[in-house]
């Protein structure tokens, strides 16, 4: 691996200061450290950055609602074995998911050749959380595993550059999946070295600006 590679710099040392690398990984980021002062220099500047979205993060307790929510989901559900169905039934099931396969293809290779950069989110226990593909003008985003929210809250998303303050890039859609459009000046932002980071927010995201609420999670953005 070409670790002289700029992008590839950026991106290693902001998986190491959000803490997502393993442990075999870690080792032979510390051992490159130890070699390389711009690479010292690099880190450094990712963990001061990362350090301000803590600045202002309060302890909030969960709603009960919330907690009832996480437990109807993980309590064990009754299976509903369906009825033996003929041979036709099948036929045109199988037809359908073909037909499906083959658009849902079409619709991923389509995308491919749009995407341009691309982030895996993940959570404080390095569970990934959401995935982030960056396109012209705006964000395509999918879940992974998000927890749950309440009606009053929101997801806000950030690019955090590596000298600067979080910038908002915008509420993401409820649910985690749909679009999130970019203007001019957040478009600017795509293909600098930045992490992403995402924020509980108060329902339409922060009213200061900058982020108010915990940090649930982050992820650095890298060239496809």
């Amino acid at each position: 691996m070409n670790y002289q590679t700029p992008h590839l710099r950026r991106a290693l040392a902001a998986d190491y200061a959000i803490g997502l690398m393993s442990f075999a990984a870690r080792r032979r980021f510390e051992q490159l450290l130890r070699e390389d002062a711009t690479l010292r220099t690099e880190l450094a500047q990712w963990q001061e950055s990362l350090a301000s979205l803590t600045d202002t993060v309060a302890e909030q307790p969960v709603p009960d609602r919330v907690w009832q929510g996480i437990t109807a989901r993980i309590d064990p559900q009754e299976l509903h074995v369906p009825a033996k169905r003929s041979f036709w039934n099948w036929l045109r099931i199988s037809t359908a998911i073909g037909s499906l396969v083959i658009a849902l293809t079409l619709g991923v290779l389509y995308t491919r050749d749009e995407v341009r950069y691309s982030a895996t989110l993940a959570s404080a226990n390095a569970q990934p959380a959401l995935r982030v593909q960056a396109h012209a003008d705006y964000l395509q985003v999918e879940p992974l595993a998000l927890a749950a929210i309440t009606p009053e809250q929101s997801l806000e998303l950030w690019a955090i550059p590596a000298d600067g303050k979080p910038i908002s890039l915008g509420v993401i859609p409820a649910g985690g999946k749909g679009k999130v459009e970019l203007s001019d000046a957040q478009k600017a932002l795509i293909g600098k070295p930045i992490a992403l980071a995402v924020s509980l927010e108060p329902k339409g995201g922060s009213p200061t600006g900058q982020p108010t609420g915990p940090v649930l999670y982050q992820g650095a953005l890298a060239a496809l």
